[in-house]
């Protein structure tokens, strides 16, 4: 014990002044904050993110089923800025009660179809597009088992690892030591798993390996948290191999764009309307070089 040490008061009350950076987006109550409504766009599929690893993986699937030909996946990418509060608007919180990104509403049905949860949005547009989630009774469960694993275990490397690495107002090294650890374990898992399959469910790729590359991915490639070489990650080199053949895909590279606002500028989309977006995107590049 020393003096640093925090002993847990009988009751629990919310410090709004102790949450440092996240003070304007973590509360213990759910509900709107404020009205606003939600914009609608021009396409049947309206998506309400932001292109942190958990709207990634959505922006990915609907760009790799446009690739395949899919007209009615075109969609609009709203950007949802977390640290100004936008998923508390009374729109956001009517089809998210969570108030989570991403979320997304299917306006080709006769009544609108709200879906929220990564997870679950993947799984809809998977069977709704019939691609990418197979058909075959091992290869479905497999592709789900690493779906809900992933949707498990991120929670301890986001909220766990990154929030104690990266964030915390103050380093404390049993919370980044005992995440480290459950991070490094996870990395194993994949590894192991990986040094006997092409992709996650098997040789064909999934919305599983959507699902958890833009999260261990982007820790492979160093991106995420920059804790690459704290967490030794290039010795798992399964991982690196499927995060390497993943990020060639085109529809990868242009789904990780999508809602993006932090990073090098030129890898950021900060809303998708039109497939030409990424054209446009591309000329400003080509001008801004010259």
């Amino acid at each position: 014990m020393t003096d640093t040490t925090y002993t847990p008061p009988k009751v629990w009350t919310w410090d709004k002044e102790g949450a440092g950076r996240f003070s304007t987006i973590n509360r213990p109550i759910a509900g709107p904050t404020h009205e606003k409504a939600l914009p609608v766009g021009k396409h049947p599929i309206q998506l309400y993110s932001l292109g942190t690893p958990n709207g990634v993986k959505v922006t990915i699937l609907l760009e790799e089923l446009l690739a395949l030909g899919h007209e009615g996946a075109e969609y609009d990418a709203w950007l949802i800025d977390i640290m100004k509060g936008d998923q508390f608007g009374s729109g956001y919180v009517e089809i998210n009660p969570n108030s989570k990104i991403p979320v997304m509403v299917d306006h080709s049905t006769v009544k609108p179809v709200r879906v929220f949860e990564s997870g679950s949005i993947l799984v809809y547009l998977a069977e709704k597009f019939d691609a990418f989630l197979p058909k075959e009774l091992h290869a479905r469960t497999e592709t789900m088992n690493w779906l809900f694993w992933q949707m498990g275990s991120a929670p301890f490397l986001g909220g766990g690892f990154g929030h104690f690495y990266a964030y915390a107002p103050e380093k404390i090294k049993y919370a980044i030591d005992r995440y480290a650890m459950e991070a490094k374990r996870q990395l194993d898992v994949l590894d192991r798993h990986l040094a006997e399959h092409e992709y996650l469910a098997g040789k064909d790729y999934t919305i599983a390996d959507m699902a958890v590359w833009p999260w261990y991915g982007a820790m492979v490639k160093g991106v995420l948290y920059e804790a690459g070489e704290f967490l030794s990650v290039h010795a798992y080199k399964n991982v690196v191999r499927w995060t390497n053949l993943v990020a060639e895909r085109p529809a990868v590279k242009r789904g990780r764009m999508v809602n993006r606002t932090f990073g090098d500028p030129k890898s950021q989309l900060r809303e998708r309307h039109d497939a030409s977006d990424f054209e446009i995107r591309t000329q400003d590049k080509i001008g801004a070089a010259g």
